[in-house]
């Protein structure tokens, strides 16, 4: 209407990706041959165009009848509206529309689109990958340099598979984004698995620095300790030199001070092995905190809702549940505990169904749980509590 009754010129883009029924191209196909679509305006329809152009179909001096009017329509249109079809040449498909529809080829003027140069193909690399941060400008340079060599092989194949397999292989400038748009995916991947790694090395680290500090501060009180036995022991020998008759007496406190120093040797050997124990037990607590948190994050809300739905849930969930409120006793309000702290429930099952009752508050109180024990809140007999379960070879 535009075209013909404002007289305004327009483009009319259609792509091959809206084609959802190939009748579309029968009016397509009319409208390039002839410049009009049978039967495409009602009676009503025609009337008002009719109307709406008489008057500058009179300035133009053609007369008004509805005939002319009509025709005066037509032709705005022919001249206004301008088809940009926009088809790949991949497949049979064009081929097949073209034998169908003539006028696809026959009505309109074929843009040939032809390879992207070198330069050109660098230039669109370096502008989609300046928001990727790269840790130095040499990686940047060759990683840029990289796109448009790896799509100038491509091209050298594609005519290489057509001498030999008289098969084409299109690459198109939507291929070359689509590789650099594949590249951002799988970096910013790569890289955040990475820096997960590198975060949880680095946390791990700290947890040995700080057991150090805390065994060299034991080292230095033991050699407090040591000194202070050692001026005890010159002393009560002193004294003994000194006055014969407090022999007994210097006797006992050295007695005392050698009691000390066994003391003493014996912290140093606890903390030697204290120092072991936390090693290890450092060492077996990394991964399964990775697993546990990997686990937590697979979970959702849904999960929760099907398992309430259990009313006789398999040996390995109830299991697994019971484990899950030993651990919870004393960090969710809503296990039951008794005087001593521990889990008191007569059915571990139907306990856990009463927390999923707010699936979402029982979610984040799990997720939560990680950072309660990093703050030393979860009391020491709740993983004392499920040590024999964690010991089963098919939990």
């Amino acid at each position: 209407m535009k075209t013909g009754v404002k007289d305004e010129g327009i483009m009319f883009l259609f792509t091959e990706g809206q084609i959802t029924n190939e009748r579309f191209l029968v009016s397509i196909n009319d409208l390039l041959s002839s410049g009009e679509i049978a039967d495409l305006f009602s009676a009503e329809d025609e009337d008002g165009i009719i109307n709406n152009v008489r008057p500058a179909c009179k300035s133009e001096g053609l007369g008004d009848t509805n005939d002319i009017c009509m025709k005066f329509f037509m032709d705005r249109v022919r001249k206004n509206l301008h088809m940009s079809l926009c088809f790949s040449p991949v497949g049979d498909a064009f081929r097949n529309r073209a034998k169908k529809f003539p006028a696809l080829v026959n009505s309109t003027v074929i843009d040939w689109f032809y390879a992207w140069p070198e330069d050109a193909l660098l230039s669109v690399a370096a502008k989609f990958l300046a928001d990727v941060e790269m840790d130095t400008p040499e990686i940047r340079e060759g990683i840029e340099q990289f796109m448009p060599y790896s799509y100038k092989i491509v091209n050298e194949m594609s005519s290489v598979i057509l001498q030999r397999e008289r098969r084409y292989v299109y690459t198109t400038p939507k291929s070359f984004l689509e590789l650099i748009a594949l590249f951002k995916k799988m970096f910013a991947t790569v890289y955040g698995k990475t820096q997960d790694e590198k975060d949880k090395y680095e946390t791990g680290v700290i947890k040995l620095t700080e057991t150090g500090e805390v065994v060299s501060k034991l080292e230095e009180e033991l050699k407090i300790f040591s000194v202070e036995v050692e001026e005890k022991k010159k002393k009560a020998d002193a004294t003994a030199e000194v006055v014969g008759v407090e022999k007994a007496k210097v006797e006992i406190e050295n007695a005392k001070a050698e009691e000390e120093a066994a003391k003493c040797a014996v912290i140093k050997t606890n903390v030697e092995a204290k120092m072991k124990s936390v090693q290890a037990d450092l060492d077996n607590a990394l991964p399964l905190v990775e697993k546990a948190k990997k686990a937590l994050e697979g979970l959702t809300i849904q999960h929760f809702r099907d398992l309430k739905a259990l009313k006789n849930p398999p040996k390995d969930i109830e299991k697994t549940f019971t484990a899950a409120l030993h651990l919870l006793c004393k960090h969710n309000p809503g296990v039951p505990v008794d005087k001593n702290g521990k889990l008191k429930s007569d059915n571990p099952w139907k306990t856990a169904l009463g927390l999923m009752g707010n699936p979402q508050q029982f979610l984040d109180n799990l997720l939560e749980f990680k950072g309660a024990v990093d703050e030393d809140k979860i009391p020491s007999k709740n993983f004392a509590a499920i040590r024999d379960v964690l010991a089963e070879e098919t939990f």
